[in-house]
């Protein structure tokens, strides 16, 4: 199925410190809304019709930034306008966004700062009011990922050699699995595998995502990759995608598995994939690059044998750096 109609793509442009609402269908810009600096990450709440984002830094990235910040934004899509900020402070650098759409919930990753380790925030989308933080033992959780029962979150950490396993209704830490320095992270639509992207560093093993038995948190398999991965995302027809930053190539790789079981298919994307996203049907997948400021827009119809169907250039006047995504269906 294609895009429909009044169907949006928001798109963040990192250095250009804003959220661009695209047409889903002819892929013309409708809005851009000017957002703190440096926003990050997207995630569409489908019950309130609101898109939060995330701003973790002053300016930069993790890592290598002048400071950090603390406010997630909330954007109104249909309205095009931002309906409010929520100030998280003392908690430092709000990244990760995972929504548990069953108890209302969003799940906000933060670093280690004054209100303690690294950890999630919970937050009631309803009345847009902390109600508690979860401790995941490391200092830099980057992204969160919630199974599909709002039971059990799973914190990728960058600079731990372990993914934090928490039960959501006690906000206790059940396990950690052992993956050396994590990256993107999903959780099966199915309530299957967790797909988590890593190493994090060069030389602390080869570039793959692993998969997470999500009973047993063993490690199942380990699909291997040409370069470092970054993005993984599981589309709602279960096809796994990953994208490949290929540091000494101007394109990108997204790596696309119809069955884990078989090998994966590529697709040249744009310099840098940093996080993928897909259309509620599983039918396209977008991937925003981070160095091209681009998004790749990939037919995933037959996922065997999948196609780049387009390119959206989100930068403006010195601006690249585009990286969250949210689809956005019509009302």
């Amino acid at each position: 199925m294609s895009p429909q109609p009044g169907d949006q793509l928001a798109v963040v442009s990192q250095t250009g410190c804003s959220v661009t609402l695209v047409d889903a269908v002819d892929h013309t810009v409708r809005r851009v809304l000017g957002v703190p600096a440096e926003p990050h990450e997207l995630c569409f709440d489908a019950e309130h019709r609101v898109v939060y984002c995330s701003v973790p830094y002053v300016g930069g990235q993790y890592g290598a930034h002048h400071g950090h910040d603390s406010r997630v934004v909330v954007l109104d899509p249909d309205a095009g306008e931002i309906v409010d900020v929520l100030d998280l402070a003392p908690e430092n650098g709000p990244h990760g966004l995972a929504l548990d759409p069953v108890r209302r919930l969003l799940y906000v990753s933060v670093e280690a700062g004054p209100a303690g380790p690294g950890g999630a925030v919970v937050v009631d989308t309803t009345t847009r009011t902390v109600l508690r933080r979860i401790d995941t033992l490391a200092p830099g959780p980057h992204w969160f990922a919630v199974d599909p029962a709002g039971r059990h979150g799973y914190a990728a950490n960058k600079e731990a050699p372990f993914v934090t396993a928490v039960d959501l209704v006690t906000g206790e830490v059940v396990d950690t699995i052992t993956v050396p320095g994590s990256e993107g992270i999903a959780v099966h639509p199915g309530g299957g595998p967790v797909a988590v992207a890593g190493p994090h560093h060069e030389g602390d093993g080869a570039p793959g995502v692993r998969l997470v038995d999500p009973a047993s948190h063993d490690i199942v398999a380990t699909l291997p990759t040409r370069d470092r991965t970054v993005p993984v995302h599981w589309t709602s027809r279960g096809v796994l995608l990953a994208g490949e930053m290929r540091p000494d190539d101007p394109v990108g790789r997204l790596s696309v598995w119809a069955d884990v079981d078989a090998s994966a298919v590529g697709v040249e994307v744009g310099q840098g994939p940093l996080t993928i996203t897909s259309s509620p049907d599983g039918d396209r997948a977008y991937v925003a690059a981070v160095f091209g400021g681009t998004v790749t827009v990939v037919d995933l119809a037959d996922p065997t044998r999948p196609v780049a169907l387009d390119t959206l250039d989100v930068r403006g006047p010195g601006v690249q750096g585009a990286h969250g995504l949210a689809y956005v269906p019509a009302p």
